[in-house]
């Protein structure tokens, strides 16, 4: 389906973009926030790249595979929301005090 692949593409540059993003950032807690950013696209890329083999071929092997490609997906999405709530006001904390300093 042709929107599987939009979002696939589309979550694969997400992806990118977050880890281009940690590597230039200096910040203890703005990394861990844009890794949790970062981990929320893998895992959209994950499940949706699972749903679309589903809808693609059916077979018993690839439903197998496709279950797991999605709870994997779901896990890493799950995972990144909860460490975005817990990272994002220490990051602004962050900011904050780094334009204090300045």
């Amino acid at each position: 389906m042709p929107i599987f692949v939009i979002i696939i593409v589309v979550s694969i540059m997400f992806y990118l973009f977050y880890k281009i993003q940690f590597f230039r950032s200096n910040r203890p807690a703005e990394k861990k926030w844009i890794s949790a950013k970062s981990n929320i696209a893998l895992g959209l890329f994950i499940a949706s790249f699972g749903m679309n083999r589903i809808m693609i071929s059916q077979s018993t092997v690839v439903y197998i595979i496709g279950a797991i490609f999605i709870a994997l997906g779901a896990y890493n999405i799950l995972g990144g929301i909860k460490a975005y709530k817990y990272f994002l006001p220490l990051a602004a904390k962050e900011a904050t005090e780094l334009k204090k300093h300045m």
